[in-house]
């Protein structure tokens, strides 16, 4: 298909991706919209007027009203939307409600009910051993077993462009006992985050065929990390304050439906998974992530080296019979490919800091501002772009 919307066709934001988001414009309440080109839908209007049943979701201040639609909702409202910008004939009735991108605030997408944080690249789970246990195997003997993840808090999931404050904490030192204070180590995770829509029952589970009907689509996340932080807590039950303080996310949602032409076959899985983790054809998705520190690629992760899919994520997060509610936000951990110059963290690209990078940096300091963006085939044959997630690391207040 072709848009007739003006300097959209061929651009990253073309009829084949129409991401969604939430926006406020001229004073108005925040609603829902979509993307073409370098303009956003207002969908509230448009959908009144063409007397859509589901009108009333894109009036909302968050997704959550059409996360709660479900699969065949959403795939019916994607093909309502793209015949309105692939017909001329709806030109009159979309036109008027195409509001430019520079001039929308985007707000926090979605109400996030649960968060779940994943650590699914084999390439970075392996760094981080060797960093952190030289003399050690780097993998534990779980890791090729099972999407190893923990539960994260969803109160500090906040929107694209949101300051970072640099957070504080008992921190080791040499002597054994440790210090409060600001995080020396500030560091971020280059992750994809996806939304979950259609909820489920405590004690249902979703098998990784299922994925799809319970996933609307994805967002570029940065887990921002203090590594110090993180080092002293860890032990023995995992991450805690080094996590909490913030995570941002992309105030644009990509549908899955998006990136059909962006699914691969996982590199491999050695041993095979359990039954429950089993999946068929292409797992994986082919998606091209960039790290931006302060106007510079710093990195390029690879998406496609993932050695855990998002379909075995979510089966092994509702294996236990956990329930799914519409707004959980699942993460995949850091991304991280087999080249020094595809790590997706500060942690990795120095070294655990003992390998500076060109400009003598190894971890943020204040006044950084940090920049995800990702691209991935679309079904047209060109490119699509997520929507990147940005972040200003500013001074603790400890």
């Amino acid at each position: 298909m072709s848009t007739w919307v003006e300097g959209a066709a061929g651009s990253l934001f073309d009829v084949d991706n129409l991401p969604y988001a939430v926006f406020t414009a001229d004073d108005e309440g925040p609603r829902v919209g979509a993307r073409i080109g370098d303009l956003v839908v207002d969908l509230a209007p448009v959908a009144a007027a063409d007397m859509l049943e589901v009108a009333h979701v894109f009036e909302a201040g968050s997704l959550n009203p059409l996360l709660e639609l479900g699969r065949p909702a959403w795939s019916s409202v994607r093909s309502w939307l793209t015949g309105l910008l692939s017909d001329e004939t709806e030109r009159d009735l979309v036109e008027p409600h195409l509001v430019p991108v520079s001039d929308v605030e985007l707000r926090m997408p979605i109400e996030v009910a649960d968060y779940v944080d994943f650590y699914c690249s084999l390439e970075h789970a392996s760094n981080v051993g060797r960093i952190f246990r030289p003399d050690d195997e780097p993998l534990k003997p779980n890791w090729r077993h099972l999407p190893v993840g923990y539960h994260g808090r969803a109160g500090t999931v906040v929107v694209s462009g949101t300051p970072v404050r640099r957070p504080a904490g008992q921190r080791p030192e040499s002597g054994g006992s440790p210090s409060f204070g600001p995080s020396r180590r500030l560091d971020i995770e280059a992750e994809l985050g996806f939304v979950v829509g259609a909820p489920t029952a405590i004690g249902e589970r979703v098998p990784t065929a299922a994925f799809a009907d319970h996933v609307l689509g994805v967002t570029l996340l940065n887990d921002w990390s203090a590594r110090d932080i993180q080092a002293w807590e860890y032990v023995p039950l995992g991450p805690f304050l080094g996590k909490s303080f913030t995570t941002s996310v992309s105030g644009w949602v990509t549908p899955l439906d998006a990136l059909a032409a962006a699914r691969v076959d996982l590199p491999g899985q050695d041993p095979q998974p359990l039954d429950y983790l089993r999946v068929d054809g292409p797992a994986g998705l082919d998606i091209d992530i960039e790290v931006v520190l302060n106007d510079r690629v710093v990195s390029r992760p690879p998406y496609s080296s993932m050695y855990w899919s998002p379909a075995q994520m979510l089966a092994h997060l509702t294996v236990n019979g956990a329930s799914l509610r519409s707004g959980d936000l699942f993460a995949s951990g850091t991304v991280s490919g087999p080249e020094k110059e595809q790590r997706g963290s500060f942690l990795e690209l120095s070294w655990g800091g003992n390998e500076p990078l060109p400009d003598g940096r190894t971890f943020l300091e204040d006044g950084d501002t940090v920049t995800l963006r990702a691209t991935a085939p679309g079904t047209a044959g060109g490119r699509i772009a997520l929507g990147e997630v940005t972040g200003t690391v500013v001074p603790s207040e400890a």
